[in-house]
């Protein structure tokens, strides 16, 4: 009986093909059971078996294919993720595309309970258990000298195209044409797109890596190295690159903006590994991609900034509380400067003003936009509240994040200024006809009966301009508790102040008169008391109002 290596040793040529047929086929027998002993859990049924073309050696051909195929199956091992070099020229052209990133920060990244690392190399997949590598380039170099190497490579692929596709469901990565993609829910989209993300570093740096150096490993000196590797892996990039395509084509809203930007990330991050990896129709698609995504990010972009200018409201706001547009912009304005390496990147590729610029004159814009819609309001006292609401949301959404480096203390002191001038005429316009009702002009020299009606006549309209007050201000909102209270402490040292001195003087002039409560209905105390019900947005009405103080 012939030995494994006298089978490799034999000249394979039609003129011998019928000697070597029995005992290539013993040996395949035999090599299979080794193999299937030896096998870690990974079913090789599942396995696509292609099959060969028949020509004159056809059985030459089938014995080796099958002893190649089935060294592939039966080495075939789970995903388990180690360090490991790649082959020279795939290692200098990734290494020389991250020649500027030497200090990137690894990312860690968790899938099905595997801690996956990456940095500026490539990540390893042990894909074939490693003592069946040198069994596999034997065989392949055989055949290959042979002249079955068109044939050999067809092995490989078949049965490693398989593989990685079971290895991509391992992942969790599906397999979705761009119309399916396109008739996701929005909701389920964002987790495929979180899925997308992490996917395309595991499957490009690792899987896709790995097995073209285990294809370079085993079809060793083959000039069909890379055309068997395309063959092999093509199906799982043309899965990443229809997702992204899918992406690309369906989806333009502020509210994907960021995740656009996340997939655009990651597959610049992966780009470089695919040039090394492909070359032709695979890494002018991936590019294609790559653009698709960053066009798509800088149009919406760009659609953001227009919106602000474009939100034209037709009615004020009831209650002069933030607007709506207002905490829609500042968040995303916020979330924006997570993003400002990448969005630099892509205005730069287009010429345009670089994104510092573009968000100075954002938040600008917003605050114009704000200043324009509180002129719906007819009156002025609300007019203020609301502007001081917004601009205070806005300054303080800028000094709570990295939004203070770009726009400065200048812009933030400056708007802090407008504030205060609000405040000082939300002031006036609000409370001076009630203040004009507490002088003493005419009361003094006059009759003690006209001193008594003139006061009855002031504290009757000081009551009246408060009671209209309170009635429009409960309903008022501030939302930030020490502009609230501030407001409040400024009415009292204003407009109570003014009351207690005015009722302290002339009280005793009424007080004795019949049905002198109607006109001292308050005291200072219970106006004090009153105030704290201002600007909570909860209107009260005035008819049911009850003392408060005891």
């Amino acid at each position: 009986m012939f030995s494994y290596s006298d089978i490799l040793c034999l000249n394979l040529t039609p003129t011998n093909v019928m000697p070597t047929m029995t005992v290539l086929s013993r040996l395949e027998d035999e090599f299979r059971q080794v193999l299937i002993r030896n096998t870690l859990p990974l079913d090789p049924d599942s396995l696509h078996r292609s099959s060969l073309s028949s020509s004159t050696d056809a059985t030459v051909n089938t014995s080796f294919s099958d002893e190649f195929r089935h060294v592939l199956i039966g080495n075939t091992v789970p995903l388990g993720l180690h360090p490991s070099p790649l082959s020279s020229s795939t290692a200098a052209t990734v290494n020389s595309s991250f020649s500027d990133d030497s200090n990137e920060s690894p990312d860690d990244v968790s899938s099905h309970g595997s801690g996956v690392s990456f940095g500026v190399d490539v990540m390893s997949i042990k894909l074939i258990h490693p003592d069946a590598v040198v069994e596999l380039r034997e065989i392949a170099d055989r055949m290959i000298r042979s002249g079955y190497e068109k044939e050999c490579c067809q092995v490989y692929s078949s049965v490693r195209r398989d593989v990685l596709y079971e290895h991509m469901t391992f992942l969790g990565v599906e397999k979705l044409s761009i119309e399916e993609l396109q008739r996701i829910e929005l909701g389920s989209l964002d987790d495929k797109i979180k899925k997308w993300i992490q996917d395309v570093k595991i499957v490009v740096r690792g899987l896709l890596s790995s097995e073209k150096y285990l294809c370079e490993q085993i079809l060793d000196g083959s000039a069909l190295i890379n055309d068997c590797f395309l063959e092999t892996s093509k199906g799982c990039v043309m899965q990443l690159l229809n997702f992204g395509e899918a992406v690309v084509i369906g989806m333009r809203s502020m509210e994907k903006l960021f995740m656009i930007l996340d997939m655009y990330d990651a597959w610049s991050e992966v780009f470089p590994y695919l040039r090394s990896l492909y070359d032709g129709d695979i890494v002018r698609e991936a590019k294609r991609v790559l653009g698709g995504l960053g066009e798509v990010a800088i149009g919406t972009f760009l659609e953001f900034e227009n919106s602000i200018h474009g939100d034209i409201s037709r009615k004020p706001i009831q209650n002069g509380e933030i607007h709506l547009l207002v905490r829609y912009v500042m968040n995303n304005a916020e979330l924006l400067v997570d993003y400002s390496d990448t969005i630099n990147s892509l205005l730069e590729s287009e010429s345009m003003t670089l994104f510092d610029h573009r968000l100075l004159v954002l938040v600008t814009s917003l605050v114009s936009n704000v200043e324009e819609k509180s002129r719906m309001y007819e009156d002025n006292a609300i007019r203020n509240i609301f502007l001081m609401n917004n601009m205070l949301y806005i300054v303080q959404r800028v000094k709570g994040s990295e939004l203070r480096n770009i726009l400065g203390d200048d812009w933030i002191r400056k708007r802090q200024g407008l504030i205060q001038q609000h405040a000082t005429q939300y002031l006036r316009s609000s409370w001076s006809k009630a203040l004009s009702c507490l002088n003493d002009e005419g009361i003094f020299g006059s009759s003690s009966n006209a001193k008594k009606a003139i006061l009855k006549e002031r504290f009757k309209s000081f009551n009246a301009c408060f009671e209209d007050n309170y009635r429009m201000q409960t309903a008022w909102k501030v939302q930030d508790l020490q502009l609230r209270d501030e407001l409040r402490i400024s009415i009292s040292g204003t407009v109570i102040s003014a009351y207690r001195t005015f009722w302290g003087r002339f009280r005793s002039l009424l007080e004795n008169e019949r049905r002198a409560g109607r006109y001292m209905k308050y005291t200072p105390e219970d106006l004090e008391n009153y105030l704290l019900d201002l600007f909570e947005g909860t209107p009260l009405n005035l008819h049911r109002m009850r003392r408060k103080s005891t």
